[in-house]
């Protein structure tokens, strides 16, 4: 038989929960939050960090001397994050030149390429013989590969889809090394589902020795609240536990080819958002691939001005040590033959990252992004 319980009773074993459920949390993250939550010993959030200082070096950088001098400083060094996404070729000219410029620099580059995979068999072959921590991604595209099936319950949907990806998975990549990125655009309304399907894709992928890549959001999406759909809270928690096998994909586009900060920071720079969540959370940042980014999607602007564009979003991402880089898009066929836009950015490109980097305050403090509005 049940007994009448008080009223202050209740309210007691409410309390009681309420900080059981709390400390739980906390437990299950399985780190050490001080580290991680940008909050003072009295629970006032921690002041941002200062912005990376850039700096400029008229001889190509030396990065372990940088290294070594920033640290006495009590500094980190940052590197340009800003490479290439690459398809089915329309214009790798000058493509390879860059690649090992970057590596026999010591300098990590960030390369994607969708159904083409020569280009990463390069990289990843430079990566094994340098030891240098390239970002190396690859998606198969078209019918069944972009988008799950919605129709199906998400833990269905992800073991078929990964399936599918895994049979198409290039043999001559290694899945310890290149990133797998499994659909693309993804309906933002359907977040608790994504948030399923992501966390069983997640436990797939690490059972295999993969590393994956979850949803590709468009640029200026999702909302905040869907980051905050329990599901998807779970898959930033485990995310967060395997920095080096599971990722966020994100695209950050400006719309306009005149102006890379168009509504910043709700499209490049929107990243910004979820490190404010997963702040509020506990939840340490994850890693994030930005796998698109640029102005629009048939047009590049010129080396000067989109160099300049370049210099900032580098400045903002040298920030964030968990944004891993991002992707220009686009130097493979069609889309208006923007790769013989984008081609030209390969050269430059690569003049800005052996010749320019960040003096980046060590630690984590809260997310300001006002800081970079240019």
């Amino acid at each position: 038989m049940l007994k009448k319980i008080s009223l202050p009773l209740l309210l007691s074993l409410a309390l009681l929960t309420a900080g059981w459920l709390f400390l739980s949390r906390l437990a299950r993250a399985d780190v050490n939050n001080d580290q991680y939550l940008p909050l003072l010993s009295d629970g006032r959030p921690l002041p941002p960090l200062p912005p990376p200082v850039p700096l400029t070096s008229t001889l190509p950088l030396d990065v372990p001397a940088l290294t070594t001098e920033l640290a006495a400083q009590g500094q980190v060094l940052a590197l340009g994050k800003i490479g290439f996404h690459v398809g089915i070729p329309g214009n790798l000219t000058g493509l390879e030149d860059w690649m090992v410029a970057m590596d026999n620099a010591g300098i990590p580059f960030f390369l994607k390429s969708v159904d083409y995979p020569d280009p990463l068999v390069t990289a990843q072959t430079l990566a094994q013989t340098s030891g240098i921590s390239h970002t190396l991604v690859f998606r198969r595209s078209g019918l069944g590969y972009d988008l799950p099936d919605y129709n199906l319950p998400p833990a269905t949907a992800a073991q078929l889809h990964w399936l599918h990806h895994k049979l198409a998975f290039p043999a001559q990549l290694d899945p310890s090394l290149v990133w797998l990125e499994t659909i693309n655009e993804v309906d933002k309304n359907r977040a608790e589902w994504l948030g399923e399907f992501a966390l069983e894709t997640a436990q797939l992928a690490l059972a295999d020795g993969y590393r994956w890549a979850a949803f590709g959001w468009s640029s200026g999406e999702p909302e905040p609240e869907h980051w905050e759909s329990p599901a998807v809270i779970q898959f930033l928690q485990l995310a967060a536990e395997h920095p080096d096998q599971l990722a966020i994909a994100i695209h950050e586009y400006s719309y306009l080819r005149d102006d890379i900060a168009n509504l910043y920071p709700y499209l490049v720079g929107r990243f910004q958002s979820l490190f404010q969540i997963c702040d509020r959370y506990g939840i340490p940042r994850p890693t994030i691939l930005i796998t698109e980014w640029g102005w629009e999607y048939q047009d590049v602007p010129t080396p000067t001005d989109a160099l300049a564009d370049i210099a900032w979003a580098s400045w903002l991402y040298a920030a964030y040590p968990e944004v891993r880089g991002a992707a220009i898009w686009y130097l493979g066929y069609g889309y208006g033959n923007i790769a013989d836009q984008a081609q030209q950015l390969i050269a430059p490109l690569t003049e800005y990252n052996l010749h320019n980097y960040f003096s980046r305050t060590p630690g984590v403090g809260s997310v300001d992004p006002a800081l970079f509005t240019p």
